[in-house]
């Protein structure tokens, strides 16, 4: 009998058969039957240490023998309490308030509540529009489908369903680019923000690496310029740093490469390491201290079953102390290292007539190719050499765990280069 599971992207007509993981250790998984994948993709970016990490799974077991949930509804917990403390520290400066939830998607749905509320409290009840970027990606739940990119995303079948936001087109200049090469991006963005400004209320951005969008990379200097647009035309600028965030752009933010800090921050992923789920909104003095007031509406009306939940605030603070401890920046830039000799670096992959862009960041590394037929087959021969791959679109990646080895790190890359040099 098939699995009763309804896998998520799948095409029910022609999806294959989903291989079962049955367990897993440090940067690979165990199929049954006993086949090792090394995981190239830490299961949607966010077991960044790996699996089956002795700390984190000690983290949960002791924390299950104390407290396993309470409601945070007029309650709290140390661990809870803890987290929050933590994510103050080590965020940018100013995100003093932390509010929690149990996914990305939810996580920034409360930013853009959050948003159009502090408008509202501040008498500009206009401004309840979002502006984001095309080729965004910030989630499957209605609110934000609405704010993904409309035209290349994967909800366009909703349209007539969700509310109207403004986008502005995706930034083109690379990572390295220079500030005057980010003025036409700038110049851009501000076009929309004069035209519209009076009805939006905040800006959305992956900031640095769009990522389910394609992978993009763009310039610091963007980061900084949309921050003195914002600021320019009263509109609050919230990163999504549910996939940047913990290092994998080579700082432990993305905001952190532009000294930017947004009004309103999202966590999740790496947040835990993957190892349950949970996210965090963080919001700065600014936008929480406009919630104080007498009125009824002056009560932020949302509240997540499971925010705050005591087993994933104690495997966060543990992921967040091996994360120092072990200096998992450090990682990292040697993770980047490997990755630019043997894919940004390679003139003979770049000059494959099926390939049109090879893009690296941090932890992360694309292989862009012109149509997506080029990738038929690649995920199943990774496969047989051993490591997991999972395309998407045009778009052959890798974002792998932190504690991958250079081997490892090599023969991930080797797999996605003898795709295209090796026929």
């Amino acid at each position: 009998m098939p699995s009763p599971v309804w896998h998520p992207y799948a095409h029910l007509k022609t999806q294959s058969p989903a291989p079962k993981v049955v367990g897993g250790e440090g940067p690979r998984f165990t199929l049954e039957g006993g086949e090792s994948l090394l995981d190239a993709t830490c299961s949607w970016w966010c077991m960044i240490h790996g699996y089956r990490h002795p700390r984190l799974v000690e983290a949960i077991q002791r924390q299950a023998d104390e407290l396993c949930h309470v409601m945070l509804g007029g309650l709290t917990h140390d661990p809870a309490d803890r987290l929050a403390r933590e994510l103050v520290r080590i965020t940018p400066e100013g995100l003093n308030h932390v509010f929690f939830s149990d996914s990305g998607s939810v996580g920034m749905e409360v930013a853009m509540k959050m948003a159009v509320q502090y408008h509202y409290l501040r008498g500009k009840p206009g401004k309840h529009r979002m502006l984001t970027l095309m080729k965004a990606y910030h989630g499957d739940t209605a609110g934000c489908m609405a704010v993904c990119d409309p035209e290349e995303g994967m909800h366009s079948l909703f349209s007539g369903f969700l509310p109207q936001h403004h986008f502005a087109p995706a930034p083109t200049a690379s990572f390295e680019a220079s500030e005057e090469e980010v003025t036409a991006d700038l110049d851009a963005l501000r076009e929309v923000l004069e035209a519209h400004h009076e009805e939006i209320g905040a800006l959305l951005m992956e900031p640095l690496l769009q990522a389910a969008g394609g992978l993009n990379m763009t310039s610091p200097h963007y980061l900084r310029g949309a921050r003195a647009l914002c600021e320019e035309f009263d509109v609050l600028l919230v990163f999504d740093e549910v996939a940047t965030g913990f290092g994998r752009t080579g700082r432990l933010f993305a905001a952190d490469h532009a000294d930017v800090t947004p009004d309103i921050m999202v966590l999740s992923k790496g947040l835990t390491g993957g190892y349950l789920g949970h996210a965090a909104t963080l919001a700065t003095d600014r936008v929480h201290d406009a919630f104080i007031g007498d009125s009824e509406l002056h009560a932020f009306m949302h509240g997540p079953t499971f925010m705050g939940n005591p087993l994933a605030c104690r495997v966060a603070l543990e992921s967040l102390a091996v994360f120092e401890e072990d200096d998992y920046l450090g990682r990292i830039q040697r993770l980047n290292g490997v990755l630019c000799e043997e894919l940004r670096d390679d003139a003979a992959l770049a000059d494959h007539p099926a390939v049109a862009d090879v893009r690296v960041l941090g932890a992360t590394a694309v292989i862009e190719v012109h149509d997506s037929t080029s990738l038929e087959g690649a995920a199943a021969f990774a496969r047989q050499r051993g490591v997991w791959l999972r395309p998407f679109g045009r778009w052959l990646y890798t974002m792998p765990a932190y504690i991958t080895g250079e081997d490892d790190m090599r023969r991930i890359t080797g797999a996605m280069k003898d795709w295209f040099l090796s026929a």
